[in-house]
């Protein structure tokens, strides 16, 4: 049943991607890094996985950037790239809408789609995954360099022994091999610690909150890899999330063990998909950004009424002209300021970087302010906290800054924005306290 790989352009990226199946609805899957779209289908457990998976969806597949099949030279990049690349994949397969299938590494980028994209996401299933990390960056750090080192000396004896600690014990030494084969094939040892690293940095923990759309966070009981209480912390962060365990041992279940995983998943999404046409989003995860002018009463009256309304339609025009090549929304103008929201913090953050440059040249300076957190819909238009606590976040940045909230920095990792620690506030009106950032 191998499927056709196909290419799709994201950017200036080609992506690999397969569409098998003919269900009634459209599943995207999210696979763990090591995966290859062709390879795959010669490992017993995922050409499994993927025929069960095609006897009640139309299934979506696909190698991120980096990985398998899809073009290595492109490295890798932020989340918000990365579900652009989702996006494409889906466009190019036709599919507007789909059940968004996230395993291990995918998960975390499962989660940020369903928050950022619930337009084009009707239910999420989140399988053996962690939204954040629970051992620090450093010990991480020299696990995987040690890993790398291994892979170096031994590719094959280290793939191997990866498979072993990964497969559940059920499974068949064919099965583990297979496994092995695949993981050789989707990255080097070098492009894995870069990978790895990129992962590393990355925490959603923050958007867990934002999820609107039904999600099963499916656990393995004895799961190696990824313990099951990082499955049940998960599901107690996610207002929509269904929890079942699974009584399995390892990470990757056999092929004698597939039937009660793919049978939680069908029955969830076929449920989902049941209720899914009568559900509008109502909730999305947005990245909010406050701008206004520095000093524009002393400004106003340098320059008379009439100077003034000029310099505050070009300045208008400047401001208006980045956030359309930055692909955003302008949400509402007061003033001389600028409200607008983002569906990736890393375009935010580099929109912000040029409308303070940009504006330089019409002799003023701007300050900015970014977070990124739950935004309510209401005729089109968003609202919440989160858009009360980026305006908060602005007022405290100085002429020409840059200031985001920690959430934001959180969010781009793979993005090469770099920012400086400006310590712990309190923003007016949010409660607790905030460390906010200055991107550089």
């Amino acid at each position: 049943m191998a499927a056709e790989t196909r290419y799709v352009r994201s950017g200036e990226v080609s992506i690999a991607y397969q569409v098998f199946g003919e269900g009634p609805f459209d599943l995207v899957l999210l696979l763990p890094w090591g995966s290859h779209v062709e390879l795959a289908w010669e490992v017993p457990v995922m050409r499994a996985m993927f025929e069960r998976f095609a006897s009640f969806a139309r299934v979506i597949n696909f190698d991120k950037r980096g990985v398998g099949l899809s073009d290595k030279s492109a490295g890798f990049a932020a989340p918000e790239t990365r579900m652009d690349d989702i996006r494409a994949v889906m466009d190019a397969a036709g599919s507007d809408r789909a059940a968004i299938f996230g395993w291990s590494e995918g998960v975390k980028l499962a989660l940020l789609f369903a928050a950022s994209h619930p337009e084009r996401t009707w239910a999420l299933v989140a399988y053996g995954g962690s939204p954040g990390r629970k051992k620090s960056v450093e010990e991480n750090l020299r696990r995987m360099a040690d890993e790398r080192a291994e892979r170096e000396r031994d590719s094959n004896g280290s793939a191997m022994r990866e498979a072993r600690d990964g497969c559940s014990p059920a499974s068949t030494e064919a099965e583990v091999e297979a496994f092995a084969r695949m993981f050789r094939y989707a990255l080097s040892p070098g492009d894995e610690f870069t990978y790895g690293r990129m992962d590393l940095e990355v925490d959603v923990r923050h958007v867990l909150s934002s999820i609107a759309v039904p999600t099963l966070v499916l656990q393995n009981g004895q799961d190696t890899w990824s313990p099951a209480e990082r499955g049940r912390e998960l599901a107690a962060g996610i207002p929509t999330a269904t929890y079942v365990e699974l009584q399995q041992q390892g990470h990757i279940p056999a092929v004698s063990e597939m039937e009660p995983f793919v049978d939680a998943v069908q029955s969830f999404v076929r449920d989902a998909w049941e209720s899914a046409a009568t559900r509008e989003p109502d909730r999305v995860l947005a990245t909010v950004l406050f701008t206004d002018i520095v000093g524009s009463t002393a400004k106003l009256s340098e320059l008379g009424d009439a100077g003034w309304r000029e310099l505050l339609e070009r300045h208008r025009a400047v401001v208006r002209n980045q956030l359309a090549r930055a692909r955003d929304r302008e949400v509402d103008t007061a003033g001389d300021g600028f409200f607008a929201a983002f569906d990736g913090p890393a375009r935010a953050v580099r929109c912000a970087k040029s409308i303070v440059e940009s504006v330089r040249d019409l002799g003023i300076d701007v300050r900015s302010g970014l977070h990124t957190g739950e935004c309510e819909l209401v005729d089109g238009k968003i609202s919440g906290i989160a858009v009360h606590t980026g305006a908060r976040v602005a007022a405290h940045a100085g002429p020409g800054e840059v200031l985001v909230s920690g959430t934001v920095k959180d969010l781009v990792a793979g993005s090469g924005l770099e920012f400086e620690d400006r310590g712990v506030h309190e923003l007016k009106g949010v409660p607790g306290e905030w460390r906010l950032y200055a991107a550089v």
